[in-house]
């Protein structure tokens, strides 16, 4: 990096994911001359955090993007397709949080821990990818490195700050009204949320799975280069504020045991292993809240077929699922020079 300092714009500041943006910046100390705060009109004037300093909010237009070298967006899709390719005209080096630009040709889609290499061929614009894929294929890439990774049957238990802040606010507003019997409303969720769990999370898609169980077969397989791999998907949304976890079973083409499967991720980077059931220890998303690895327990065999394993895998979802990821990949532009700045 050659001691370069960097613009950052940070657009949807005031959103969950763009304020644990902010946080991760600073908590890293990403070296950063100037951190710029945007968001919608009504959001110019607010607050947000930036470690020990408060920002305000300005409103985000093309020109916010003149003269800045980096910018992280979690703003929806519809936001990033209109502002980012204006930032990257002006310059920029974008690494976007939405489903915009994911699944574009010309457009890497990265988790540093497993495709690095795919972000030298970016052209201003890096998908930063689904929260779920992401904890998924960390856990998954160091096995497939050995034992050729076929087929997947994923469930995710994914939490409600997937959902953003109202999200949030409307699982504690249903606990506290079912606990006082007080009725309650059901606006961000697919069906009341507290005391519940609901199999539906995005809009119906093809086969009777929703978009975002399709998010989980088309960025696994990018990510991981494997346009042929099996991914059966269900996504859940649980009564948890935050981490998601899922249970992971996973066909190799060569076999593969559980020795192996620990030893591998025991090694692996951005992997915690948590794993023995005698003693009651595996990850919870309770213990992984505010961390930015990925926790992986409950390492078990098929009994009926040698060559696949049943994984439980666990991470923060505002974090290593979306924040953390994209400052990861913001560290790597620098670290390569595939970024812009001033010494």
């Amino acid at each position: 990096m050659q001691n370069k300092q960097y613009r950052v714009a940070v657009l949807g500041a005031t959103g969950a994911v763009g304020r644990e943006m902010l946080s991760v910046l600073d908590e890293q100390r990403f070296p950063a001359s100037e951190v710029v705060a945007l968001a919608s009109p009504r959001s110019v004037g607010e607050d947000v955090e930036y470690g020990n300093r408060t920002l305000k909010v300005q409103a985000a237009t093309p020109e916010s993007f003149v003269g800045i070298d980096l910018v992280l967006a979690s703003a929806g899709s519809t936001v990033s397709k209109l502002l980012l390719p204006e930032a990257a005209r002006r310059g920029a080096l974008c690494i976007d949080n939405s489903s915009a630009f994911r699944m574009i040709d010309g457009v890497p889609l990265v988790v540093p821990e497993v495709n690095a290499a795919a972000m030298a061929k970016h052209n201003g614009i890096i998908a930063n990818p689904n929260c779920s894929t992401i904890q998924m294929v960390v856990a998954l890439g160091p096995l497939h490195e050995r034992a050729g990774l076929k087929r997947v049957v994923v469930s995710t238990y994914q939490a409600v700050s997937g959902a953003g802040k109202k999200g949030m606010d409307e699982l504690s507003s249903q606990t506290i009204a079912l606990l006082n019997q007080k009725p309650f409303d059901v606006s961000v969720h697919n069906a009341r949320i507290a005391f519940n769990v609901v199999p539906h999370i995005g809009s119906a898609g093809e086969g009777g799975y929703t978009d975002e169980e399709w998010k989980l077969v088309y960025e696994s397989r990018k990510i991981m280069g494997l346009p042929e791999l099996e991914v059966v998907p269900t996504c859940v949304r649980v009564p948890v504020f935050c981490g998601h976890s899922e249970s992971v079973y996973c066909e190799f083409e060569r076999p593969i045991s559980v020795a192996d499967a620990r030893e591998i991720l025991g090694k692996a980077h951005g992997i915690v292993l948590v794993d023995d059931l005698a003693e009651k220890q595996y990850p919870m998303p309770l213990d992984c809240a505010e961390t930015d690895p990925v926790y992986v327990g409950r390492i078990r065999q098929d009994p009926n077929r040698p060559n696949a394993l049943t994984l439980w895998v666990v991470a923060d979802n505002l974090r290593k699922g979306a924040a953390t990821n994209a400052v990861q990949i913001a560290w790597l532009a620098a670290k390569t020079g595939l970024v812009h700045g001033a010494k």
